[in-house]
């Protein structure tokens, strides 16, 4: 069966969302896409998106919450292959705000924002080396009495 002449990937106006989270390296691969469209982590012109096999269309805005951050993306062109990185790039217009500074980097230069599961000095448990300076100090407490 061949197809005709004039039905090219020139003339495609609409694409299957997972396809085209795919063709853009927003997810690594079409199951992972499709599996996010389903878990509802994706919106499509602020309405979510119920099924992987949703059409979009240049112009849409694609809101994604994948691997912790959110995304805000708008169509530009239409997929017909996942190529390089600067390819899957010329696919949509980033319009992600930026993050909002922090409450010591806004009165100036406070620290910077830390990665997720990291800590700053001094938050959480005690280390190893914390507990053992304060075994040695309450030992040295205990003698003066």
């Amino acid at each position: 069966m061949t197809r005709p002449a004039d039905a090219g990937p020139a003339t495609e106006t609409a694409q299957r969302l997972d396809k085209w989270l795919w063709f853009a390296r927003v997810a690594k691969s079409r199951t992972l896409a499709a599996t996010a469209v389903t878990d509802g982590k994706i919106k499509v012109n602020r309405i979510r998106a119920e099924k992987p096999s949703q059409a979009i269309k240049i112009g849409d805005v694609i809101t994604s919450r994948i691997n912790r951050t959110v995304r805000v993306l708008r169509v530009a062109g239409i997929g017909h292959r996942r190529g390089p990185a600067s390819e899957a790039q010329a696919l949509y217009e980033d319009l992600t705000p930026p993050p909002q500074p922090t409450a010591g980097e806004a009165i100036g230069g406070g620290p910077e924002p830390v990665a997720w599961g990291a800590r700053t000095a001094g938050a959480g448990r005690p280390t190893k080396r914390d507990r053992r300076l304060i075994a040695s100090f309450k030992d040295r407490g205990s003698e003066g009495r």
